[in-house]
């Protein structure tokens, strides 16, 4: 016997809060895709370049890189592709295990990194971090570590 529970709807405020959110996260990407763009760069390409950039040996396992950037295995061994015909990363086979494989970030990669990241940081500022206080960073990153910590704790989950 299936148990009848009453929808909470949002309140306006809540309604009001979840809105917002929306509307600055697509807007936000939106615009620091488009500030990406002439260097022939997505999003997603920037995420891979940065995790590879600060991993040890400037490499990943391709299965942590999915992990890592929320990607299926799928998505991102064709990004990887691109990637690859682009100069930018390599695929490298793993010595402990054959099935394995590790994505590795090029010299090139390396360079299109070091010549990128101080527009995308200035993008960053320009579009998020100078429009808020101190205070109001903190309390943002205080409001969301508590939504982040469940999201990642109930991924993969179900």
């Amino acid at each position: 016997m299936e148990t009848e529970t009453a929808t909470r709807w949002l309140t306006d405020a809540e309604q009001c809060a979840w809105r917002t959110h929306l509307d600055v996260s697509r807007l936000l990407m939106h615009q620091l895709e488009k500030d990406l763009q002439p260097f022939g760069l997505t999003n997603n390409d920037y995420e891979i370049l940065v995790n590879l950039s600060e991993s040890e040996g400037l490499r990943m396992r391709m299965s942590d890189l999915a992990t890592s950037t929320l990607q299926s295995k799928s998505r991102l061994s064709h990004q990887i592709t691109r990637m690859e015909a682009a100069g930018l990363v390599r695929r490298m086979s793993c010595e402990s295990d054959r099935r394995g494989l590790f994505a590795v970030l090029t010299d090139e990669g390396m360079e299109l990194m070091r010549k990128v990241a101080p527009h995308h940081v200035a993008s960053v500022r320009k579009h998020f971090i100078d429009l808020l206080s101190p205070q109001a960073l903190t309390a943002l990153r205080d409001s969301l570590d508590p939504v982040a910590d469940h999201l990642r704790t109930s991924r993969g989950k179900g």
